[in-house]
């Protein structure tokens, strides 16, 4: 097992550096740099300008900027954020909690409800109940996730003035309350992002358990059981869903890149301070520094993904730690 996860560990080590290297290169290629909005001011001289690019290395040679990040970035060294106008490692360590907080809880909600209602799918096979999940599933899996953000966020905050519309906390009275109040109130602040996130992955989740579940029903091992005189209920959790939940695992991996990917829309939407907020801000100010150590973390949870979902196949299927 430890052989297993060693070179599983090289792998996502070789992933992560490989996508710092492209995207290092294409965003280095493209015209323009930080600087470039500041020659629309003309209080800021070609001079000025030519200042700042050689204070940053960014008048030396290609080959010799990326050597420089590169050993920068292996002491943990993220640079300067121009838009942020403070240290990158500073910035990252202000919204990387918010976001794993946002997409943590919206992630085990989603795949909570998507495992039952998938469940619930199977076992009523052919139903109106099934046809109705099944169609409310796939409506929600079919929109885009900035269109469902800004329904919430229109019904629920503007029409009924139920919940906040945006950002973590109460500007005015946060500080001012209790520890209570203050729990209280950053739940109230969750609900809507998380729900919106919840909405889009769960029904991608239910109709992966649903057909998973189906496959499981028809093996030879479900019939033995109901003909060893097991009741259903048995039949459906312990033999069915239990294998079923392998595909599940595979979905389970590719579901941690969404915790960036997916917050971006989120985070903007509903003024919420975490990396998807921060990696858009970071794109369109040309942040060089901190857009690559976005692309960083974005590769990492990416690999931990995929590292997780090997781990817990080879829990799941002895084989595999032989591969």
């Amino acid at each position: 097992m430890r052989r297993f996860i060693a070179r599983r560990l090289l792998a996502s080590v070789a992933i992560v550096f490989l996508a710092a290297t492209f995207t290092f290169i294409l965003i280095h290629l493209a015209p323009g740099d930080p600087f470039s909005a500041a020659a629309e001011n003309s209080r800021i001289t070609p001079e000025i300008q030519a200042q700042w690019r050689a204070a940053y290395a960014l008048d030396r040679p290609l080959p010799e900027q990326y050597f420089r990040y590169i050993a920068n970035t292996a002491k943990g060294d993220f640079g300067y954020s121009f838009s942020q106008h403070r240290s990158v490692g500073a910035a990252l360590a202000d919204a990387i909690p918010n976001t794993l907080l946002l997409m943590g809880v919206a992630l085990i909600a989603s795949f909570a409800i998507g495992i039952v209602l998938g469940a619930l799918q199977a076992r009523a096979r052919g139903t109106a109940l099934d046809r109705t999940l099944g169609g409310v599933s796939l409506f929600f899996y079919s929109m885009p996730d900035f269109w469902v953000a800004l329904v919430m966020l229109l019904i629920f905050s503007v029409w009924l003035g139920l919940l906040p519309s945006g950002g973590m906390t109460d500007p005015l009275m946060y500080d001012y309350w209790g520890f209570g109040r203050r729990m209280q109130d950053r739940a109230l602040h969750l609900v809507l992002p998380v729900a919106s996130f919840t909405l889009l992955v769960s029904a991608a989740v239910a109709r992966y358990q649903r057909s998973a579940m189906l496959d499981m029903a028809d093996q030879d091992f479900v019939r033995t059981a109901r003909a060893k005189g097991a009741t259903e209920r048995r039949v459906v959790v312990k033999h069915i869903l239990r294998n079923a939940l392998l595909p599940i695992i595979t979905l389970l991996g590719l579901a941690f890149p969404l915790l960036l990917g997916g917050s971006v829309f989120i985070e903007r939407i509903f003024s919420w301070p975490g990396m998807g907020r921060l990696a858009a801000d970071a794109i369109l100010t040309r942040d060089y520094p901190l857009v690559m150590a976005v692309v960083i973390i974005g590769s990492v949870l990416v690999s931990a993904g995929n590292l997780l979902a090997d781990v817990l196949y080879a829990f799941a299927d002895p084989r595999l730690r032989r591969s």
